[in-house]
């Protein structure tokens, strides 16, 4: 990429490249105080993202549609024709604002857009999101469960019996109630994406409870796969890596935020449209005969 030397956004995908080290007061930060700013629709050769209609016609609920991947997620989604259902934390308004705001500019309005702050910890409120998204568009097609959280911990015994049952409550049993609000009201084409992470598999020694609720989200993806096969229904997981979003300078430690990225063998942290293409593919009919899968966007870091 001989272009990287002169194009500010470019150098962001180079190897060796390390994001300033940077501080937010804990989970699950804010998008808008990162610098550099996270690329959410600008690919790795310096393009806009180029859609193809992949979602027309398509009602998606994305949770955690704020920042981050879920951010990414939400642009794409629209830039390929889906109606949207968006979650986010009440601190979180401006940016969910933000969203709406740039979806709406690049699709001309043209496309529906619901926002729901919503405590997912809570089965109730996860029934509720469901219910708003069928009254607002009709239909279910895609869900993508992308909200998490963590904190760093470098010590077990010191790690609040407190914060695993939070981190558990909203990274797992969360996934839990909306894949049962949501599947009665899905059919055959749908699709049902969890955002998981590189760490069930390589277990950071800082996210000890994290790195549990990802092992177990991979079990929960594989075996509803399996159950929902025969009614039409897709179930995967994409598992990325280091990927730049507000939750790197919220809640990693010192030396983590130094070394960020740094060790996969592109040598370099992620951007979350590299992540979201991912998103794409798996809720198109592109991806029809994948299920059950687990998609590994982790800078070249080999799972087995």
């Amino acid at each position: 990429m001989s272009q990287q030397k002169n194009n500010p956004l470019l150098e962001q995908f180079r190897k060796g490249y390390k994001q300033p080290v940077q501080d937010q007061p804990g989970a699950p930060g804010l998008q808008e105080k990162l610098d550099p700013q996270p690329l959410d629709d600008v690919t790795a050769d310096g393009k806009p993202y180029k859609a193809a209609n992949k979602l027309e016609g398509k009602a998606a609920l994305i949770t955690g549609g704020d920042s981050g991947i879920g951010r990414a997620i939400a642009l794409l989604y629209a830039l390929e024709g889906a109606d949207l259902t968006l979650t986010y934390l009440p601190q979180e308004e401006k940016e969910i604002k933000d969203v709406e705001a740039r979806i709406n500019a690049k699709t001309g309005g043209k496309l529906k857009v619901v926002t729901i702050a919503a405590d997912v910890r809570k089965e109730s409120v996860c029934q509720e999101v469901v219910k708003k998204h069928l009254e607002a568009h009709g239909r279910l097609d895609v869900l993508v469960l992308n909200h998490g959280t963590q904190e760093s911990n470098t010590e077990l015994p010191t790690l609040p019996t407190e914060q695993w049952h939070n981190t558990f409550d909203t990274n797992l049993h969360s996934f839990f109630y909306f894949c049962k609000a949501a599947l009665p009201n899905m059919g055959p084409g749908g699709s049902i994406i969890f955002n998981a992470s590189i760490n069930f598999a390589v277990g950071h020694p800082e996210l000890i409870d994290y790195t549990a609720t990802k092992g177990a989200m991979i079990g929960l993806a594989r075996a509803l796969s399996n159950q929902v096969a025969g009614d039409g229904i897709r179930v995967n997981a994409v598992a990325p890596g280091p990927i730049w979003t507000p939750l790197i300078p919220a809640t990693m430690t010192k030396e983590s935020k130094e070394s960020f990225g740094q060790s996969v063998p592109m040598g370099r942290a992620g951007q979350p449209i590299e992540v979201a293409t991912s998103f794409v593919f798996l809720a198109s009919a592109d991806s029809s005969y994948i299920s059950g899968q687990v998609f590994h966007v982790n800078g070249g870091v080999v799972i087995n």
